[in-house]
């Protein structure tokens, strides 16, 4: 079976890559012209270079294949608000779905993000029937992925496309290149993490997203979604397991809400003006002190999603960016 993968040079579609080439899949990655993806060098897949806001350039890469997993995306939080976000989320799954449709792909996979569905606390997870409430963030990132999933269930609806929708949480793990989500762990690394705050989050192994998403090859309903997640986190509770496993020291103190808020809305202004990328914006200040919790119930059952220790995750995302140089072993 010949499979299609976009974004495969994330650090989910590094993973995702090796594990459909373990299951014997023929591989091709659409990568985005100019790209080195660093992190699938050696492996035996067909790379095609293009953008997926470039219909020629998908129809090249497309053709032929049978199954189409689109992990393409800005995950870009500054500005809050971009043109460049909606264009490339937005626009590019739409035009993935008209692709589909015209070269008949057999099944297509949208990963999409849990955000797109309502979160909760502890008592109450959030869960696929949970409504999109994260438009309160005003974050592009956030509103873009969610109408871009409607878009995918709407042409399951209207146009019988063959398509489901993966949802991973906060994903930890090996091949981690850029960094993204292992910045939590480089930082707590680099004591650059003085204090925590309120809230917290839905984490899931890197390699168990992956396996839940190539098994919603065989497995899954169309028209469906599936929240991949494992373990619901404050943010003390995963810093100290960060710490523990990379012997490093987490922040002891809680900032509180109210002045993490201030200090977000704050640099956010002076990045304006100053024209530099903040760490921390009030869009992220104000996540950052809520219980963003989801249930994984449904893919565990339905996509048979792993639900190894998070522990495994962040030992492999450490590993790996020791063995790559970005931190000092002892």
């Amino acid at each position: 079976m010949k499979i299609l993968v976009t974004g495969a040079d994330g650090v989910l579609g590094s993973n995702l890559v090796r594990e459909l080439l373990k299951r014997n899949y023929q591989v091709s990655v659409l990568i985005e012209t100019g790209k080195e993806p660093t992190t699938l060098k050696g492996l035996p897949i067909t790379q095609f270079e293009g953008n997926i806001l470039n219909l020629l350039d998908i129809d090249s890469a497309i053709e032929g294949q049978d199954i189409l997993i689109h992990g393409a995306a800005s995950t870009s939080l500054w500005p809050a608000r971009s043109e460049k976000v909606n264009k490339i989320n937005i626009v590019g799954t739409e035009n993935m779905i008209a692709a589909c449709l015209k070269h008949g792909i057999k099944k297509m996979i949208y990963i999409g993000t849990a955000n797109s569905f309502g979160y909760g606390s502890l008592d109450q997870l959030g869960t696929e029937n949970k409504p999109y409430k994260s438009d309160k963030y005003g974050l592009d990132y956030m509103d873009s992925k969610k109408t871009a999933q409607e878009k995918v269930l709407e042409a399951v609806e209207d146009k019988n496309l063959p398509a489901l929708v993966v949802n991973p949480t906060f994903m930890i793990g090996p091949f981690d290149s850029k960094p993204s989500s292992g910045a939590m762990i480089l930082a707590i690394i680099h004591n650059k993490i003085p204090c925590y705050t309120n809230g917290g989050k839905n984490y899931i192994n890197v390699a168990d997203a992956a396996t839940g998403i190539a098994n919603a090859i065989t497995l899954g309903e169309i028209g469906e979604c599936y929240i991949l997640g494992n373990e619901n986190l404050t943010y003390n509770e995963m810093f100290n397991k960060i710490a523990l496993i990379v012997n490093s020291n987490a922040p002891k103190h809680r900032f509180p809400s109210f002045l993490v808020k201030i200090y977000g809305t704050l640099n956010g202004f002076f990045a304006r003006t100053f024209r530099y990328h903040p760490s921390v914006t009030r869009q992220l200040a104000q996540i950052s002190t809520e219980e963003h919790y989801y249930s994984p119930k449904k893919a565990v059952r339905d996509l048979k999603l792993p639900q190894n220790s998070i522990e495994i995750g962040i030992k492999e995302c450490f590993d790996w960016f020791a063995a790559n140089g970005y931190v000092k072993t002892k």
